[in-house]
């Protein structure tokens, strides 16, 4: 096929990203749209840019030192970028090239002034802004500095801001290639953006409108306030009229340059309530066209819209799928769980197995509650419940509901909603429940490992679908249920009860210490069981240092206590293998997949600890729950009506110890299945990988279970959408969850709403009573620990695969979790001064700073 060197912008639209780039492409695809006017021009494809590149043999040798560098070494990708930049640059536009873009010129006017605009293949796609990555020059005029702009523009997809993104986003330099666009330049009274969602909320249904006067450069460069409409069922809702000091406007002879406003102009307002809402709604009918919300610059010239760029708004949370055109409200599973984004298998086995309905959005999980909300009585135990795990749910949610058009009124007789504060669940405290619940699930557990042996292709799916029921009827288990809630409630009567009789916060935090049959606390303490088993043989210390290989247990029998080692290892990993970060993805890698997450943990004990901690750390933390048991009921005693206080007492602190622990076990039962099901479906991918259907068996994550199912039907797969999965999953990084969605895309964010702490101190939730000092260590991944006795954990998230760093660790803050998450459980379990639902903990506290923890007030100090 015949290089084409230029196409005019009414021949391209959005389907022909490769040939004219993200920016060209978009403007081809919105002149098409009727009753939207884009200044005319033409594109200089991507066949060009390859054919400057192939003029200059040396940039393959740079781009390849190029890909070699670290995102980090800032000094060394300026440098080579400047060179690459220099190299295109200097390179002499070929005669036939130059001659195609005069030619396209010549029929917008040779001496027009133009804009030329850089326009990347990788640019403005769904999954990746790259706005500002590349360059615009404004006020072009004539073929000789059209032609030097072009290289200009071709030579920005080396600057370096676009070549760091390039490196952190994972995308290979060698796969974009830069368009040009050349289009006629208008001289505007006024420009600006237009987004069609709210970008700092989300809302789709409200669109905001950034305005000033002259180009729309002032705004974009930040030169001027503008002024800021928002627009909602095109009417204006609000606007802020900004003092507008400069404009930037065209010159004559080319180019652009700032200017004063006049006095009496500058709080005008610089477009009319009914040229907004005008604009808007050709926002909407750009938004219809792509798909999607959009940023778009606009410019008003003799009172008509000009749009002279639209592009995705890729930092909006997504929204989920729904069949109707209701108000919807979703609450966060993660908040709960896990903030990070799941792949599609993970997200469909969680459905699968889920007790409720959940949709998803973003790589993450959610539940809608729109219903128990509409409804005043299941309302109550809704926000009861919500408050006690996360109280900014809480505030979100009453935020919505404060919204009183939002969420429709409901008769109360439908029951809904978790079961609210109320009387004790009618069981008895009998610690033989727990033997009995945990023993069931062991037999259902082995049952599960036994049939699913001799299960293979279809049949192995039509298994899985009877043993998702069996999943769900042992999670559901209603006498499971009772022990959980029973262990929960004791829990808030005491701190409720005993803040009320004794004026003491959080008294179950030690109450609650050491309590027996927690399998997750448990799982801590034997990981310094094994570190004492490997602390006496100094060459197996020093080899498990240097191991990066994960075959690296079958090397231990060679050293001298190597088989003692590698047997504690493996006993460990044969009770707690099917653990790992983030374990509700059964897609994650587990710990018997991947025993090198345990290395440096396992190093961590062997240094901080002394022989037989596991027991010494459980008998105190035993000590000091029977110590604090008798000191609040002799306190009672004291009081009026003492006795009847000190024996209700006594009896919500024996069915705490009881049930607490096995507030754990329901989630180590799921995990320990999630692991028979792992294993069943890899080697079905096996299968299909040998007969040649998928290329690598992690591909299977990327597809549904039903999708999985289909694939092992027909043998045959759709390669590209695995690659958009895997896309989207990438992207899906950027994001950031929010508590609580509403169905028009507002993430809805709580407060705290205290004024009881001091200024600069950071709010959160407090889960474990005490106070500690220490230094700070902020780690977003558990292999890359490295902690010392007295060090404080700061992370997003903790689930039980945290555990076994809590047993060194002397305090504890997350962004997310409530009182009932893994993380609190285990700090009370350990007695951690421990404060969650920190916004932003990892970003305002700095790795090795030193912090003050109030685990009984809730809130994090940073120490000068």
């Amino acid at each position: 096929m015949t290089e084409r060197y230029v196409w005019d912008l009414q021949e391209v639209d959005e389907t022909q990203v490769a040939v004219v780039g993200g920016k060209g492409a978009h403007l081809g695809g919105l002149s098409r749209i009727e009753g939207i006017r884009v200044p005319g021009g033409f594109c200089v494809t991507t066949d060009a840019f390859r054919r400057i590149m192939a003029e200059a043999p040396s940039l393959d040798d740079r781009l390849d030192q190029l890909s070699r560098l670290n995102p980090d070494d800032r000094e060394a990708i300026r440098t080579l970028s400047a060179e690459i930049r220099r190299t295109i640059e200097g390179i002499a536009v070929p005669g036939d090239l130059a001659a195609a873009i005069t030619r396209a010129l010549a029929q917008l006017g040779e001496q027009a002034a133009c804009a030329v605009r850089s326009s990347a293949t990788a640019e403005d796609l769904p999954t990746a802004s790259f706005a500002g990555q590349q360059d615009t020059y404004l006020n072009v005029v004539g073929p000789t500095a059209i032609l030097q702009h072009v290289s200009q523009c071709w030579a920005s997809l080396f600057t370096e801001r676009a070549v760091i993104y390039r490196q952190r986003n994972g995308i290979d330099h060698r796969t974009v290639h830069m368009a040009v666009v050349v289009q006629r330049m208008v001289f505007p009274h006024a420009a600006g953006i237009l987004f069609t969602a709210d970008p700092v909320t989300g809302n789709r249904k409200v669109a905001t409108v950034d305005a000033g006067f002259g180009l729309g450069e002032a705004l974009v460069s930040g030169l001027v306030n503008p002024d800021v409409f928002k627009v909602r069922h095109g009417e204006v809702v609000a606007k802020a009229i900004a003092a507008k000091q400069r404009a930037v406007h065209a010159l004559p002879t080319g180019g652009t340059q700032e200017v004063a406003i006049d006095s009496q102009r500058q709080e005008q307002p610089a477009l009319t309530d009914a040229q907004v809402v005008r604009l808007v709604q050709l926002g909407r009918r750009i938004e219809a066209h792509f798909g999607g919300p959009q940023d778009i610059e606009w410019c008003l010239v003799d009172g008509v819209f000009q749009i002279v760029q639209s592009r995705p708004i890729t930092t909006l949370f997504p929204l989920p799928e729904t069949r109707d055109q209701e108000n919807h409200v979703y609450v966060s599973v993660g908040h709960g769980q896990m903030t990070d984004p799941m792949k599609p298998l993970g997200l469909s086995m969680w459905q699968l197995t889920a007790m409720v309905p959940m949709h998803t959005a973003g790589g993450r999980l959610f539940v809608d509650v729109t219903r128990r909300l509409a409804s005043p009585a299941s309302r109550a135990g809704l926000l009861d419940v919500m408050g006690r795990g996360d109280p900014l749910i809480r505030d979100a949610l009453e935020t919505v509901l404060d919204r009183d058009d939002f969420v429709p009124s409901l008769p109360d007789a439908r029951p809904g909603g978790p079961p609210g504060r109320g009387a004790s669940a009618p069981i008895e405290t009998d610690p033989a429940i727990v033997t009995e619940l945990i023993e069931r699930s062991q037999v259902s557990i082995a049952a599960l490992e036994r049939d699913i042996r001799t299960k293979t292709g279809p049949a192995l799916f039509d298994f899985l679908l009877e043993a998702f029921e069996e999943h769900k009827r042992v999670l559901g288990d209603p006498l499971s249920m009772q022990a959980i809630m029973a262990g929960m409630e004791a829990t808030w009567w005491l701190n409720d009860t005993l803040r009320e009789w004794l004026d003491e916060k959080n008294a179950a935090d030690t109450l609650t210490l050491s309590a027996p049959d927690n399998v997750t606390s448990e799982m801590g303490l034997a990981l310094l069981d094994v570190a004492d088993v490997i602390r006496p043989h100094s060459e197996v210390v020093a080899f498990l240092q240097g191991v990066e290989d994960e075959g690296f247990l079958d090397e231990l029998a060679k050293l001298t206590g190597g088989t003692e080692a590698r047997d504690a290892i493996e006993a460990y990993l044969d009770r707690y293998g099917m653990r790992c970060v983030g374990e509700i993805d059964i897609t994650r890698p587990r710990w018997r997949e991947r025993p090198t997450t345990l290395v440096p943990v396992i190093l961590d004990n062997v240094r901080n600890f002394e022989p037989g901690a596991a027991e010494r750390r459980f008998e105190q933390g035993r000590q000091k729950a029977q110590k604090k048991e008798q000191d609040v009921l002799s306190r009672l005693r004291a009081l009026p009506d003492g006795d009847r206080k000190a024996d209700e007492a006594k009896r919500m602190i024996d069915r705490v110890r009881t049930f607490i622990g096995y507030r754990e076990y329901p989630k180590y039962g799921i995990v320990s299945r999630y692991f028979v099901y792992k294993q069943a479906l890899l080697e079905e991918a096996e299968r299909l990988v040998q007969a040649g259907v998928l290329p690598e068996k992690e591909d299977i994550f990327y597809l549904t279970f039903q999708e999985l199912h289909d694939v092992v039907r027909s043998n045959q797969v759709d390669g590209r959408l695995i690659q958009q999965r895997k896309d989207a999953f990438r992207s899906y990084h950027a994001l950031t969850p929010p508590r609580v969605l509403t169905s028009d895309g507002e993430a809805v964010t709580g407060a705290y709403g205290r004024d009881d702490v001091p200024a600069g101190a950071l709010i959160g939730l407090p889960v474990s009573a005490g106070t500690i000092e220490g230094r700070a260590r902020v780690i977003l991944d558990i292999a890359e620990a490295d902690l010392e006795a007295g060090d404080i954990l700061v992370t997003t998230f903790t689930d039980p695969s945290w555990s076994p760093l809590f047993v060194g660790i002397a305090g504890l803050v997350t962004e997310v979790g409530g009182q009932m998450t893994h993380g609190a459980v285990i700090a009370r379990e350990y007695g951690l001064p421990a404060v969650v639902g920190v916004e932003q903990a990892t970003r305002l506290i700095r790795d090795g700073q030193r912090i003050r923890v109030h685990g009984t007030d809730g809130y994090v100090e940073i120490l000068p």
